[in-house]
């Protein structure tokens, strides 16, 4: 009987590897990649993440064609992990990425003239590439997409923007259609969505990359129904879980419309669609069953939702805990175009295509994390490996097991001294590879220190200067 049933296994075992190899190879060589980015969206946002007070039918459905990723990590704050996804590198690597984030009124900084992002590789081998929405990488068009290899580039460059006036934190209408400033009423998810469609839309005699960085559900919380006029005097905080609910369901019908108008030009399985989030949530998210929000490396800072689709290639309906980082995806697009990264700027990221197929199984690596000073707050630093989760949180170093402790209330370090000595010791060697950090306060253009972003769930942080 134990032979029978080893033999049984092992036939299951072979025939579903064979089945994954095929629906692998069979794959197009050249598909268009479709990376839609959410701005603050935490980890229970979306409704099959665990959101119990509204639905996100869009998103939903597209887990259900596609894998969910339920350990997949971005940056605490917005600039630091953008920079991770453009340039397939942790943000450490460069200036801009130690900005947490990248303030409206610095107009110095930016990914450097010449480093190369996943646009430009993608665009040296063959592809068209537009970027729609928020930037958060140079404030000024010299820093902007169309420099960084976008052909083409609708939105803005700031950190945050109101979704009527479109005006930054500094009171500038910052909404620009390539390098000039241009000029469109309406509310912005309503207008990337339609931008995004208008592109797929077109006839392509090349393959596509499209970037579609959403600013929603980013503060100032404006649902898509309110008046315009209301938002004359600037940004506006405030907020409650109705206006949330309706920001998120905004954008949620948006990237509908964005996979029908895929499907209406027969696209869809020729397309690699991915969804992220650029750091956990704020102030009306539902991190849950973490702790922490944004701005910290609790979990809840850092873990976000990810689904990826590819019909026909990605079997439908199924989830991974496979250990992933935002950067992950633009190696990810890399694999799946045939495209190299520049060995003078090796990417960080790994390739997660063979664990979307099912042709590889889920695998270890680590994955690190840190923090500048931030006024009074220290730095924070971390390290994920399997189930197992380093913390520094100023001088106070823990281990927790996530498998168990999702909420890192139980350190453990004393119980599994070898594991924290060596994780201790491979986070070091990674953090002295960095550049350091700026000193406390630093690089903030005056912008008052984030609130409440420590062991916070859903409390009533302040909104962030970012």
């Amino acid at each position: 009987m134990t032979d029978r049933r080893t033999f049984l296994k092992a036939a299951i075992a072979a025939t579903a590897l064979g089945a994954a190899k095929s629906v692998f190879a069979a794959r197009p060589a050249r598909p268009n990649i479709v990376f839609i980015l959410a701005d603050d969206a935490g980890y229970g946002d979306l409704s099959c993440f665990g959101r119990p007070d509204y639905k996100t039918p869009v998103l939903d459905n597209l887990a259900k064609e596609g894998i969910k990723f339920t350990d997949n990590y971005s940056a605490p704050v917005c600039t630091p992990s953008r920079v991770a996804y453009h340039t397939g590198r942790y943000p450490h690597r460069l200036e801009v990425g130690l900005r947490e984030p990248l303030t409206d009124a610095n107009m110095t900084l930016g990914i450097p003239p010449g480093h190369p992002t996943v646009a430009s590789l993608l665009k040296g081998n063959g592809y068209a590439t537009t970027h729609i929405g928020k930037w958060n990488l140079g404030n000024t068009v010299e820093f902007g997409p169309t420099t960084h290899g976008f052909d083409e580039f609708f939105g803005f460059l700031a950190s945050a923007s109101d979704y009527y006036t479109h005006k930054n934190t500094s009171g500038k209408v910052d909404l620009w259609e390539n390098d000039k400033p241009a000029n469109k009423e309406g509310y912005l998810t309503d207008l990337f969505t339609e931008r995004a469609v208008e592109v797929i839309k077109r006839k392509h005699d090349k393959p596509f990359f499209l970037s579609l960085c959403y600013n929603a559900p980013h503060w100032p919380w404006e649902g898509p129904n309110e008046k315009p006029e209301d938002h004359i005097g600037g940004m506006q905080g405030g907020g409650s879980q109705p206006k949330y609910a309706e920001m998120m369901k905004a954008m949620d019908s948006g990237i509908g419309k964005v996979l029908a108008a895929l499907k209406a030009a027969n696209l869809d399985r020729n397309t690699l669609v991915v969804f992220d989030s650029d750091n956990g949530g704020e102030r009306w998210s539902y991190n849950w069953p973490f702790s922490g929000m944004k701005n910290s490396l609790l979990e809840g800072g850092i873990r976000v939702p990810a689904i990826a689709r590819w019909t026909g290639v990605i079997p439908p309906g199924r989830s991974t805990n496979q250990v992933s980082f935002i950067f992950d995806w633009s190696a990810t697009f890399l694999d799946a175009t045939g495209t190299k990264d520049d060995p003078k700027y090796p990417f960080d990221g790994v390739s997660l295509l063979g664990v979307c197929t099912g042709e590889k199984p889920v695998f270890d690596r680590p994955v690190f994390f840190r923090t500048a000073p931030r006024g009074t707050v220290a730095a924070m630093g971390a390290m994920r490996l399997g189930k197992w989760k380093f913390l520094i949180e100023g001088t106070q170093e823990h281990l927790y097991d996530l498998t168990v402790d999702p909420g890192e209330k139980a350190d453990v370090k004393a119980q599994h001294a070898d594991i924290y000595a060596s994780m201790k010791a491979e986070y070091d060697k990674w953090n002295a590879q960095m550049l350091p950090n700026p000193a406390a306060g630093a690089g903030r253009g005056g912008d008052a220190a984030a609130a409440g972003a420590g062991r916070a769930g859903r409390g009533a942080a302040a909104a962030t200067p970012e």
